[in-house]
């Protein structure tokens, strides 16, 4: 499921194209993803302007003229791509054509219709029941280490656990947790509330530069993300620990036959990667 990075690479690359646009018309070849499409879906955003593209936590924000708001996920495999001059048919998968003022063309595509589209009133949208109760933004000013050290007071929840709970601090998901834990040199099973000040002070900035990262290279595609300009995300390439089970992690002066190199641990039914040598 896309996290922080890959949302916001999403919205970016929208913007790109939207912004300042009006949708000519929309095209809906299905009206259920994950649950229906808003009654009148299409003709409710036909010939509104685009007046911002951004990202709240997981969800993308398009916020239109007239006081109406786009709200999507893009579930498990969801994707927004540009296609102009399209010559052939719509493939299977693409469900939503969002046509613009300029003949740019915006193709909706879920193979696994996990997704969801909704519209609210801008007046509405932090009520939203898929907003509502989110946590703080990660790459704001405002999340600091005073702000994780008091939601993270008295948990005995594992760090890697509490970090997953949008409520608590909103965006983040496994892959950018197990490299910030890393990076912060803090182990995964650790209880929340027993991380120490320095510990916070480490975690933060270390989420910070992680996700910062992550935007810069497009986001993580392994399996179904890429950018609205059909290129795939990179960051990948860069994971410390996530996903690389038994290898040597970054700076590495450990005989890796012996101890196996990065673990890969189950928690609350998702994969944590970490380096039982430099977390604790």
């Amino acid at each position: 499921m896309p996290e922080l990075p890959e949302v916001e690479t999403v919205a970016r690359g929208l913007a790109a194209v939207w912004l300042g646009r009006r949708f000519a018309r929309v095209e809906c070849r299905r009206q259920t993803l994950r649950k229906p499409l808003p009654e009148g879906f299409a003709e409710r955003l036909a010939g509104r302007l685009v007046e911002a593209v951004g990202r709240r936590a997981k969800y993308l924000v398009v916020r239109l003229d007239g006081g109406l708001v786009m709200l999507g996920h893009l579930g498990m495999s969801g994707s927004m791509v540009i296609a102009p001059g399209r010559n052939a048919p719509p493939g299977p998968h693409d469900h939503i054509d969002f046509h613009s003022d300029d003949g740019g063309l915006v193709v909706y595509r879920d193979p696994r219709r996990f997704g969801l589209l909704d519209l609210c009133r801008t007046d509405a949208l932090d009520a939203h029941p898929l907003l509502a109760g989110l946590g703080p933004e990660p790459l704001e000013d405002a999340f600091t280490p005073a702000v994780l050290a008091a939601r993270l007071a008295g948990k005995a929840t594992p760090i890697k656990v509490a970090l997953l709970d949008q409520t608590l601090v909103a965006g983040l998901g496994n892959i950018y947790v197990s490299e910030s834990l890393f990076r912060a040199g803090i182990l995964p099973t650790r209880g929340a509330g027993s991380l120490k000040p320095a510990e916070i002070a480490r975690l933060v900035p270390a989420v910070k530069a992680v996700l910062t990262e992550a935007v810069a290279a497009g986001g993580s595609s392994l399996k179904d993300h890429v950018r609205p300009s059909g290129e795939l995300g990179y960051f990948q390439h860069s994971f410390a620990v996530y996903d690389r089970e038994g290898a040597a992690c970054p700076g590495c002066v450990c005989d890796v036959a012996r101890t196996g190199g990065v673990r890969r641990i189950v928690q609350a039914g998702r994969s944590t990667f970490y380096c039982a040598k430099k977390q604790r």
